[in-house]
């Protein structure tokens, strides 16, 4: 008789300075059960979110430290995993969200050591992919912890309110970029009761945009890419010209303005100028969710918080992490549906989920932005 083939052994991570995990004992469970997964986790995966060690072990993994994890897995899970060459199994497979086309060097080392890589957030935006589809499910809880935190920042308040001693008018905010996180900031806003306005590229966002009740503001002539996937792409130097114009224009009668605007593996696009900014009312706010991308906002600096002019600039990208608990939760759905889909799709020799995920297989560069751009001469 032969030999039955060993099971897979994945190993969970924790990721320094994110409080979010990339999978909880539910869905550990499901993968020593359902797809017969032997699973080894670091110890205080879940303490971020009070979720002892007994929960996993409950759920039939086991407890290892970081070093005997590297050793003995075939896949190491995390969410943004920085690798700093310790001993490893051979031939080991590491998935996360790691944003690799605009973070792209960190990689060689990867390369050095023969890994495969897959980065989640490179995942095409098709149904077969939604299960698994990390920027959708973090992008939605940034734009709402985006409108929540600037209603944390404004100095009045969001709804028209009436009393005895006078009215206070609704606050008008103004949303750059009507993606997942700018619609989702839309519709926060409104039951918030702001007036909202938005301002996307794509003309094809403005029906959405309407039907969550905010006015949406447009330039002609833009330029749409049949590869883009549902994103923006850069757009010419007359266009942008007319759109710095015209958002400039309505960002001075705005209170609040988010901006979203992003474009994979690019410099974000710079949508606010620092003339724009000096022409806003002292106590206005500015929330900037591509601050890691260089910033919507000329005056943005990641991960913190400025005053110009009186005016509060909030750059930040990565503002789920604030809702660790919402955001796990999101999270270890993506990632489970990933490994599952993984498992069933790995006997197929082109696949196009993984195909477009991966970044290289056992060191050899296998997405086309890499094999570009890191690729020897």
């Amino acid at each position: 008789m032969s030999e039955q083939p060993q099971p897979m052994t994945i190993g969970v991570l924790k990721t320094p300075n994110d409080s979010r995990v990339c999978l909880l004992p539910k869905e550990v469970k499901r993968l020593t059960g359902e797809l017969a997964l032997n699973i080894l986790f670091e110890s205080g995966l879940g303490s971020s979110l009070e979720i002892e060690d007994d929960a996993y072990l409950q759920a039939g993994a086991k407890c290892q430290s970081r070093e005997s994890i590297f050793r003995n897995s075939d896949t190491i899970v995390s969410i943004n995993h920085t690798f700093s060459e310790v001993e490893m199994k051979g031939g080991c497979c590491f998935i996360g969200i790691f944003n690799p086309l605009f973070h792209d060097s960190k990689f060689v080392i990867y390369k050095k050591h023969s890994a495969t890589v897959y980065s989640l957030d490179l995942l095409p935006r098709t149904t077969l992919a939604q299960p698994m589809d990390v920027l959708s499910s973090m992008a939605s809880l940034a734009g709402y912890r985006a409108t929540v935190k600037a209603a944390e920042l404004y100095n009045s308040v969001f709804p028209m309110f009436t009393t005895a001693a006078g009215t206070l008018t609704p606050v008008k905010i103004l949303v750059l970029g009507a993606g997942v996180s700018g619609l989702q900031a839309i519709a926060t806003a409104r039951r918030m009761g702001a007036i909202v306005e938005a301002f996307d590229v794509r003309k094809s966002a403005g029906e959405e945009v309407r039907s969550l009740g905010a006015t949406f503001i447009e330039v002609e002539g833009y330029t749409e890419s049949s590869n883009a996937g549902g994103y923006a792409v850069e757009q010419s130097e007359a266009y942008q010209k007319k759109q710095k114009e015209l958002i400039h224009n309505h960002i001075l009668t705005a209170n609040i303005v988010i901006s979203t605007a992003n474009i994979p593996g690019r410099k974000a696009p710079l949508l606010i100028e620092t003339h724009s900014v000096e022409a806003m009312q002292p106590g206005s706010v500015i929330i900037d969710l591509a601050a890691e991308q260089g910033g919507n906002c000329e005056l943005s600096k990641n991960n913190e918080t400025i005053s110009h002019n009186g005016v509060t600039i909030l750059g930040n990208s990565s503002l789920s992490t604030e809702i660790p608990s919402a955001a796990s939760k999101l999270l270890s759905n993506n990632f489970f549906s990933f490994l599952k889909y993984k498992q069933k799709a790995e006997s197929q020799e082109d696949d196009p989920l993984l195909n477009a995920c991966q970044i290289m297989n056992e060191g050899e560069w296998t997405h086309p932005h890499f094999t570009k751009q890191l690729q020897p001469a």
